[in-house]
C-alpha cells in the first residue's frame, strides 16, 4: 500500500507522515511539487503519459496540496486522473482555504475527497479509509472487467470455429462473409453437402446481438450440424429446429428467444432449389442470363415462438451461372427512407457488380454493402451475406 504525500511545506508532510506510520501506513512517499509527483508517475510536464497503457502503477494514493507554485493541486489531479493508465488513482486534495467554489473545483477535477488543513487525524484516517476501499471496489471491476474481455474473445474464437470454410468445386461456389455488432454475433450460417449433386445451406438471426444472442446461436448450430447430415427436406429440418428450439425454457416466462432463417437445398442435378424461409428477410436469386433480381417468395412463422409451426416450402428453377444471396437485416436497416424498399435496394446493390466472375465476391458488393453505416454510427445490428455461385 503505497501513499504519496505531495506538499511544497516540508513541515507539513512530516506532519502527515507521522500521522500515517501511528495509524501502519508504512509505505510513504513524498514530492515537493506537482513536477515532482509527474517524475514520479512518468507524467510528462505537459501531461502526456511517459510509460505504457498496460504498466500499471504503483502508487495506492495521493494527498495532494491544493496551493503550490508552478503547477497547483487542481490542475494536477486533473491531468493525473485525464491519463486512462492513472485515472483509478484516488487523490484527497488537501487544503488551508475554505473557498467551497475552489472545493467543488478540484472535485470536479476528479478528487475522491478532502481534508482541511489544520488536518484533524481521526478525520485523516478515515477519509483515507474510505478512498482505499474505493480504489479496492474498482480494481476488482477492472479485473472482472479484463477476464470478460478475455473471455469473450475465447468465446468470439470459438464461434467463428464452427462457421463452415469456404465451398467450391467444379459444381458451386458457397461463400459468406459477416461483421458482428459487438464481440460476438447473433447470426449463424452454414452449409453441408448431401451426396454428389444436391447442397444444403442456412443462414440464421437470433433475436437480438451480443452474449444472449450468440449462445441461442451456438446452439442452433449444434443443432443444425446435426440435422444437416440427417434430414433432407427444408421442411423437416424447420419442424426439428423449432422442436428443439421449443426445448428452451427460461425461469422468466417473459423472455423467449427465438430466430429467423431460411434453410436451402440445391440439387445441381435437377437445377432446382428448395428452401422455407422461417419469418426471414426474402433472399434474391440473381440471372446470368437476364441480369434480373428475383426476389424469394413466401414464408413461414419464425422459429421457436410457436409450437408445430406450419411451414411453407418453396422452389426455384435454377440456370448455370445465377447467384443466390442470402442476408441477415442488418444488411437491411440501413437507411432512413421509411418509402424505400430494402430488398429492392439490395437487389439493385448487388447487380451494380456484375455478374462476369461467378467464382468471385465482387468487390462492389463488398464496398457496397459492407462499408461504413450511412449515418456514420457504428453498426447497431449483426450483418452476414451467404452467397451461392452456380457453375
Amino acid at each position: 500500500m503505497r501513499v504519496v504525500l505531495v506538499d511544497d511545506n516540508a513541515m507539513n508532510v512530516t506532519v502527515v507522515q507521522e500521522m500515517l506510520k501511528r495509524a501502519g501506513y508504512r509505505n510513504l512517499s513524498s514530492c515537493s511539487s506537482a513536477v515532482e509527483l509527474y517524475k514520479l508517475l512518468g507524467v510528462s510536464e505537459d501531461g502526456t503519459d511517459l510509460k505504457p497503457a498496460y504498466e500499471e502503477p504503483d502508487v495506492d494514493l495521493i494527498l495532494l496540496d491544493m496551493m503550490m507554485p508552478r503547477i497547483d493541486g487542481i490542475t494536477a489531479c486533473r491531468t493525473i486522473l485525464g491519463l486512462e493508465r492513472l485515472k483509478d488513482i484516488p487523490i484527497i486534495m488537501v487544503t488551508a482555504i475554505g473557498d467551497s467554489k475552489k472545493l467543488a473545483e478540484a472535485l470536479d477535477a476528479g478528487a475522491s475527497d478532502y481534508v482541511t488543513k489544520p488536518i484533524n487525524r481521526v478525520e485523516l484516517m478515515a477519509r483515507i479509509r474510505s478512498a482505499l476501499r474505493l480504489k479496492q471496489q474498482k480494481n476488482w471491476h477492472r479485473e472482472r472487467d479484463r477476464r470478460l474481455r478475455d473471455e469473450l474473445r475465447l468465446a468470439r474464437e470459438v464461434q467463428y470455429a464452427v462457421l463452415p470454410q469456404r465451398l467450391e468445386n467444379e459444381q458451386i461456389v458457397i461463400d459468406a462473409i459477416y461483421r458482428p455488432s459487438e464481440e460476438l454475433s447473433g447470426d449463424l450460417y452454414a452449409w453441408h453437402r448431401i451426396d454428389e449433386n444436391r447442397y444444403a445451406v442456412a443462414v440464421i438471426d437470433a433475436m437480438g446481438h451480443g452474449i444472449s444472442s450468440s449462445l441461442v446461436c451456438m446452439f442452433i448450430a449444434s443443432v443444425l450440424k446435426e440435422v444437416m447430415s440427417k434430414l433432407f427436406d427444408p421442411e423437416d429440418v424447420v419442424r426439428e429446429l423449432n422442436r428443439r428450439a421449443m426445448q428452451l425454457h427460461f425461469s422468466d416466462q417473459l423472455i423467449q428467444y427465438y430466430f429467423t432463417g431460411i434453410y436451402m437445398v440445391i440439387d445441381m442435378e435437377r437445377g432446382v432449389a428448395e428452401y422455407v424461409n422461417a419469418g426471414h428477410p426474402p433472399g434474391l436469386l440473381l440471372r446470368s442470363s437476364s441480369g434480373e433480381v428475383e426476389p424469394f417468395t413466401g414464408g413461414s412463422p419464425a422459429i421457436g415462438l410457436f409450437e408445430g409451426i406450419t411451414v411453407n416450402k418453396q422452389s426455384l428453377r435454377l440456370a448455370p451461372g445465377d447467384r443466390i444471396v442470402i442476408v441477415t437485416d442488418g444488411l437491411l436497416d440501413r437507411t432512413d427512407d421509411a418509402e424505400e424498399d430494402p430488398i429492392e435496394r439490395l437487389g439493385m446493390k448487388l447487380t451494380s457488380g456484375g455478374l462476369e466472375d461467378y467464382n468471385r465476391f465482387p468487390d462492389d458488393w463488398r464496398e457496397a454493402l459492407f462499408g461504413e453505416p450511412i449515418d456514420g454510427r457504428g453498426r447497431s445490428d449483426d450483418q452476414c451475406l451467404l452467397w451461392i455461385a452456380l457453375k
